[in-house]
């Protein structure tokens, strides 16, 4: 099994490399790879997209590169386990509103907004640990519970149209969207890699997840 982490300049992978390579081996679940290759692409059986920075940067960074074609056809049309991680997740959404409105993959139905807190002294970015809640039961969870923690770095959040597409969320004076998942599609807006042991956990369970 092959695993290719996406490589289209939006964000430092090193870490999150050394994250799925861990679980690859402990899990005997093939090879992981960060490319820009195409054909590569075309050929891993599981896909993930990282992003860091704004969501019209790496959107336009995205769309430019080699390997939007291949893919958009791996995950739309062949159906291959696919995780979008923090502006990565967002970018699965129909639209952004950060800077201007800008349009998304379109595969989760939603739009990325800033996050607006009700009590006006928490800080944006929503950074650090909080804790999950967890909407619906997904594979994604296996071994992580409502209360385990993840790490975040983000100042927009997904909102979805369809509330079943919305796995967990978090409480930061009110909810924030922390994993969506639709068909062989997930997204985590936090950063697994930073995530501790449920984070490592998800990534393997993304690894065995056989939709």
């Amino acid at each position: 099994m092959l695993t290719a982490l996406i490589d289209y300049e939006s964000g430092n992978l090193h870490s999150a490399l050394k994250a799925f390579e861990k679980m690859a081996a402990e899990l005997d679940a093939g090879d992981v790879v960060v490319t820009s290759d195409p054909d590569v692409v075309a050929r891993a059986d599981r896909l993930v997209l990282p992003g860091d920075g704004a969501f019209p940067a790496c959107r336009d960074a995205l769309i430019n590169s080699a390997i939007y074609d291949a893919l958009c056809e791996a995950v739309e049309q062949k159906a291959r386990p696919f995780m979008g991680i923090c502006v990565g997740m967002q970018l699965m959404a129909k639209e952004g509103h950060e800077y201007t409105q800008t349009p998304g993959l379109g595969w989760i139905d939603g739009a990325v907004h800033k996050i607006a807190p009700t009590d006006p002294p928490l800080k944006i970015p929503h950074m650090g640990w909080n804790n999950l809640v967890i909407d619906h039961p997904h594979p994604i969870f296996d071994g992580v519970e409502t209360g385990d923690h993840a790490y975040f770095v983000h100042s927009y959040q997904m909102q979805v149209a369809s509330p079943e597409q919305r796995i967990a969320h978090v409480d930061y004076a009110g909810d924030v969207t922390a994993v969506v998942a639709r068909d062989t599609m997930i997204g985590l807006q936090f950063h697994p890699e930073k995530s501790a042991y449920q984070g490592l956990r998800m990534i393997g369970n993304f690894l065995s997840w056989r939709p």
